[in-house]
This record gives C-alpha cells, sequence and structure tokens, in this order.
C-alpha cells in the first residue's frame, strides 16, 4: 500500500492486516479512535510529519483542523471547545517556540481544571539535548501545569500513550496532559497495533473512587439539623455534569446557593435559591450570607483565595461539609466537618437516594427571609441613564438580548462585570478564573463556535485583554464564525487602574491603554470581520441589537465610562464581610 493514501483507508487496512504504517499515521488513527473530530492547530518544522497525516485525515473527511494565528489561542480554543462541550480538547504545536507558545494555556487548563490533549512536535530523536534548532524540553517545562506526561521514543506507543492521555485527562478532576512526538517518531514505519479507549490503564491510576455510605450519612444529617444552610458551588459540578442533582437537592431541602467563577451556570441565577456569586467581587448578600451560614455545603469547590478573602474569618460560624473528587482538596485550605470522596455527581445521587427514605424538613423561612432581606438592601448596582455609557448596563442589554447564549470572557472589571450581571446555563459560561489568562475570550469564543456552531457565542472583552490574542479574528473571519466580540473599552487596564486608585495612592503606572490604542472597529473589518462602535447611550440597544442579529464575525467597540470602578469589592486581606462600594459603605 502506498504509504501517501494510508491514512485514507486506514482502519480497513488495519482490520486487514495491512498495517506496517507511519507513526503519524498512528497517532493519527488513534485519535479517531477516541472520537476527536477537531483539532486546533499551527504547524512547522517538527510536526511536518503530523500535518501530513492531517491533510490525509481532512482529505478521509472524518477530520476538521481549525488554523490559528498563534498557538496560545489554539491552546484556548480547545479549551473553550472543552469546556463548552464537556469532551477533551485537542491542540497540536511544532517544537521550541511553538510548544512554548502552549504552556499559558496549558496552564489556564490546568487551573481550571479543564480535560486538553496537548501534542507538540520535537526535533529528531538523536538530536535530542544537543541545543538543534527550536529544541525545547517541553516535557520538562510544563511538568508542574499537567496532570501527566510523554516523550514517545517509540512509534509502537503511540497507540497506548494516546489511551492514556485521554483516560488521565478525562478521569477524575481533569485537566490537561501533554504528549511530545520527535520528528522522525512520525515519519517511522512500523507493526501497528490498534489500541481502543480505556484498554490501556496507566501505571499508578486510580479511577475515581465512590462515596461511602457512611460520609453520605453524616453529611444528610448535618443538613437536616442546619438552621443556615448555605451551598457553595465550584466547577466541580459543571465538570461531572451534576447540576440535576444540584437542583434536585436545594430545591429538596430548600437550600440557597452561592457559586464561585467557574461555578456560575451550575445553578440556575434565576431561582429564587440562587444569591449569585461569592467573593472578591461577588454580591454582598453571597458574602453576607457566608458570614452568617451554620453549614457551608462545598460542593466542587477550591476555597480559594479570592473567594474566602481572608482565610481563618470565611464562613466563621459554620461547619463544613465538602464533596470533592480530588483527595488533595479535602482539608487543604478549610478543614472539613465531613468530606465525601468521589465523583460528585455519583455523591449528590446517593445523598438524594438515602434523602428519599428519610422525612424531609425543608429549613425554616426565616434563613431565606433574611437573605431576601440582604438582596434587596444591597443590590447590584443599576446605574443612572446620564453621562457616558456604563459598563453595567451594557452587561443589562445584552443579559436581555442574549439570554441563552455561550458567554466566553477575557480578564478584568469586564469579566467581573459579566459575572455579577450576565445569567448562564451550564456549560455556558466559559472564563479563565483559576490563572486569570488576558487574551482568553476570543480565542475561546471560536473553539465554542466550533463546537456548537448553531449556537449564540458572545465573547465579553476589555480593551486591554483582546490586544493579547487579538490575531484570532483571522482564525474567526476565515472560517466566518458567527461569533460576536463586545468590547467594554474604557481605556485602561481597568481593574489594575481600579486596585492603584484604591492601594496605590492613584499612581497609575503603566495602564492607561489610551495612545496607542487601536480603531478596533477598522481593524475589525481589515481582518474581513464586521465592526460596529457605540458610544452614544441613545444608539446602545438599536444597535447592539443589530450588531448582535447579523450574520457573520461581528465586533462591536462600545465606549463606556472611563474611571468606573467594580463593586461591591472585598479588599485583600479583608474577610467577606468587610466589602467597600456598598451603598453608603466607600
Amino acid at each position: 500500500m502506498n504509504l501517501s493514501s494510508l491514512s485514507l483507508s486506514l482502519s480497513d487496512s488495519v482490520n486487514q492486516g495491512q498495517n506496517q504504517i507511519l507513526g503519524a499515521d498512528a497517532l493519527m488513527d488513534s485519535l479517531r479512535r477516541h472520537g476527536v473530530d477537531t483539532i486546533f492547530g499551527y504547524p512547522g518544522g517538527a510536526i511536518l510529519p503530523i500535518y501530513d497525516a492531517v491533510y490525509k485525515a481532512e482529505k478521509a473527511g472524518w477530520l476538521k483542523h481549525i488554523l490559528v494565528r498563534h498557538e496560545q489561542g489554539g491552546a484556548h480554543a480547545a479549551d473553550g471547545y472543552a469546556r463548552a462541550t464537556g469532551k477533551v480538547g485537542v491542540c497540536f504545536g511544532t517544537s521550541g517556540p511553538g510548544a512554548t507558545n502552549l504552556v499559558t494555556g496549558i496552564a489556564t487548563a490546568q487551573m481550571d481544571s479543564v480535560p486538553l490533549v496537548v501534542i507538540t512536535g520535537q526535533v529528531p530523536r538523536p538530536a535530542i539535548g544537543t541545543d538543534a534548532f527550536q529544541e525545547t524540553d517541553i516535557f520538562g517545562i510544563t511538568l508542574p501545569i499537567v496532570k501527566h506526561s510523554w516523550v514517545v521514543r517509540d512509534p509502537a506507543e503511540i497507540a497506548s500513550v494516546i489511551a492514556q492521555a485521554f483516560l488521565i485527562a478525562s478521569s477524575g478532576r481533569p485537566g490537561p496532559v501533554l504528549v511530545d512526538i520527535p520528528k522522525d517518531v512520525g515519519q517511522e514505519v512500523f507493526e501497528y497495533k490498534a489500541v481502543e479507549p480505556r484498554s490501556v490503564i496507566p501505571a499508578g491510576f486510580k479511577p475515581p473512587c465512590s462515596a461511602d455510605a457512611i460520609s453520605i450519612s453524616n453529611a444528610l444529617d448535618l443538613i437536616e439539623i442546619a438552621q443556615r444552610p448555605l451551598l457553595y458551588v465550584g466547577g466541580g459540578v459543571i465538570s461531572s455534569s451534576a447540576h440535576d442533582s444540584l437542583a434536585a437537592l436545594a430545591n429538596r431541602y430548600r437550600l440557597p446557593v452561592t457559586t464561585t467563577l467557574m461555578g456560575k451556570g451550575a445553578f440556575d441565577e434565576r431561582d429564587p435559591l440562587s444569591v449569585g456569586m461569592l467573593g472578591m467581587h461577588g454580591t454582598a448578600y453571597a458574602n453576607f450570607a457566608v458570614m452568617e451560614c451554620d453549614l457551608l455545603v462545598a460542593i466542587g469547590a477550591r476555597f480559594d483565595d479570592r473567594v474566602t478573602g481572608r482565610l481563618d474569618s470565611f464562613a466563621p460560624m459554620a461547619k463544613v461539609i465538602h464533596f470533592e473528587v480530588d483527595p488533595a482538596e479535602i482539608n487543604k485550605n478549610r478543614n472539613a466537618d465531613v468530606g465525601v470522596l468521589g465523583d460528585l455527581s455519583v455523591s449528590l445521587e446517593k445523598l438524594l437516594e438515602l434523602s428519599d427514605k428519610r422525612e424531609v424538613k425543608p429549613i425554616t423561612e426565616e434563613w431565606l427571609d433574611q437573605i431576601e432581606q440582604w438582596k434587596i438592601k444591597y443590590p447590584l448596582s443599576i446605574p443612572s441613564k446620564e453621562g457616558e455609557i456604563y459598563p453595567q448596563e451594557v452587561l443589562l442589554e445584552v443579559r436581555d438580548l442574549a439570554p441563552n447564549a455561550y458567554i466566553t470572557t477575557d480578564v478584568g472589571q469586564h469579566q467581573m462585570w459579566a459575572a455579577q450581571y450576565l445569567r448562564n446555563g451550564p456549560r455556558q459560561w466559559i472564563s479563565s478564573a483559576g490563572l486569570g489568562t488576558m487574551g482568553f475570550g476570543v480565542p475561546a469564543a471560536l473553539g465554542v463556535q466550533i463546537a456548537l456552531p448553531d449556537q449564540q457565542v458572545i465573547c465579553i472583552a476589555g480593551d486591554a485583554s483582546i490586544l493579547m490574542n487579538i490575531q484570532e479574528l483571522g482564525t474567526i473571519s476565515q472560517y466566518q464564525l458567527n461569533t460576536k466580540i463586545i468590547i467594554i473599552n474604557n481605556h485602561w487596564q481597568g481593574m489594575v487602574r481600579q486596585w492603584q486608585q484604591r492601594f496605590y495612592d492613584e499612581r497609575y503606572s503603566a495602564t492607561n491603554m489610551l495612545k496607542g490604542e487601536p480603531d478596533f472597529v477598522s481593524l475589525a473589518k481589515s481582518f474581513g470581520v464586521s465592526g460596529y462602535l457605540i458610544d452614544d447611550r441613545s444608539l446602545l440597544q438599536i444597535k447592539l441589537k443589530e450588531a448582535l442579529s447579523i450574520k457573520g464575525p461581528t465586533l462591536i467597540d462600545i465606549h463606556v465610562r472611563r474611571d468606573e470602578n467594580c463593586y461591591p469589592m472585598v479588599p485583600p486581606g479583608k474577610s467577606n464581610a468587610e466589602m467597600v462600594g456598598l451603598p453608603g459603605n466607600s
């Protein structure tokens, strides 16, 4: 069989025993067997044998390769694809700078527990360690930010390594893995034996345990006797698709629910039991509820500093139940009175099954009434309709005009305003939470749109953040994605400026973006993307509605009040009760 056409009939040839193939073709067949139909990447010298196999796979019709404009964009696009679908995202990069450009995207996925398989080209095996052209030790560089990694030195290992990679990336607490493939491994002909998904168990691999009956019973005991319970929900609920069980638990016992930035969408924020996001820029009523609750039920959350504020004052009167799939998280930052270790969807189902056998006594309305009073007294501010456009009112318009959109964000003030004001369903909120990666929003949005071509996808960006990966407008244009990008443009690095104003006596060092900022509308049009400028409140709704409704990629540059701050805010080192920016509190 001609090697150049092997990939077109690879499965037939393997089934017929004609399995002398190239390492690169073996890689593509292994990916196909794991359900991969989309790859985000950028070619280069060391990965060319693999890209030749990509060419054949695309000709065969089973693969779509998305050419990004920068490897970081590829990693973020695969990340957005994974978050929106629950599948493993896949991205490619070549050796040296191609591989190192992936690092920020890998770290972003690791911090937010997103399943990625990252495949890099490497210099040929004999050149490894010689400081060859475009050689870097990407295996060593990424060790702290992946769940596992491999350097494939024998093409016969490819199928097994890919099977292990997908299993590790998607099991337990998801995360990124890296597979580094030297160029000559992809070029070598060898005897290929296909490996099916989940048929190889990595050494030392432990599947998620199942929560034991005693911990489930102890957790339910505490819920039943609590007077002021609060569900504290993180991204683990979304990763494990446990949102239905969460809703059933909350409604059965009338438990109020607060979510982290990663947990947005796990619980319907239009439900009266929702108290929104908690933490540094959370709602006042969520933070007050945390301070006053007598039972905190943490589900798939990790007690990170942006949630807890001063840790020793977080939920000071509460006993803690911690549902978690990662044993390293239980008792890491906050000791749990009851730790429930296991897959969250299974654990919550077991809890509900046990509650079916008991008499359900919902909590008294007094606690919910108190929360309602906080909601009335400390609502999220609705800005006046005077002067320049407020950033908050842009988000309110987006909420009304696109209530079911998939939302990606960049990082900064606009991200926090979006988290405060938008309402999202499961997997419809996609934002860099743990690493706080500027430039995440646009490539993540294109990844979501590729995954879900018929869904409305909107990126909420900042004028500083978008410049980090604005080249991905080229990708969005090339594939004519229907993605909408809204820039909340205050001509600052807004969140950094807010901190400089409050904590550094208004010494605005290196944060003013006005000089040198591009004409975003003209720039978008140069990429073949429609552009709108909105700087007049009277036209905000009309022009935003028009821009969101037209077909094709569109950028909307909205100029807002320059010095508006994002409140409430818990200053660093303070407790969640010590918020600033509340009515009568500066």
